[in-house]
């Protein structure tokens, strides 16, 4: 999978939103109902560098391979940083962002989460 390919793919989660954040983060920043839960580095030296948030048994695990390290200043809240998402399994890549995708959405309140137009039960009257 590659950078365009994944930005396809968090943008395609139901009612992902994304923004770029210009100087100084110079980020690509994907979020759903405001809860960010992947970003791309858009310049240089990290340009397409790609973090997200993941589970702390999966930190440990992710930051062991050679090109995933821990994301710089969320580290602590248990964000990765791929260097290159070409060198990650796609079906695996897309567990590990679907599931920040859930962590994020279950981090909104369910008011916020029942305003989000994508995810309301359109049978329901």
């Amino acid at each position: 999978m590659n950078t365009a390919q994944l930005k396809k793919f968090c943008t395609a989660l139901p009612a992902a939103t994304s923004r770029l954040s210009g100087p100084p983060a110079n980020v690509l920043v994907y979020s759903v109902g405001g809860k960010n839960f992947a970003w791309f580095k858009t310049s240089d030296p990290e340009k397409w560098r790609f973090s997200f948030r993941v589970s702390p048994d999966r930190f440990i695990e992710l930051t062991d391979m050679p090109g995933i390290k821990p994301a710089r200043y969320m580290a602590r809240f248990h964000w990765v940083t791929i260097v290159d998402v070409r060198s990650m399994p796609e079906d695996y890549l897309k567990e590990l962002v679907r599931w920040a995708y859930e962590k994020a959405l279950s981090g909104l309140s369910a008011k916020r989460r029942n305003a989000l137009p994508e995810l309301r039960d359109d049978a329901s009257f």
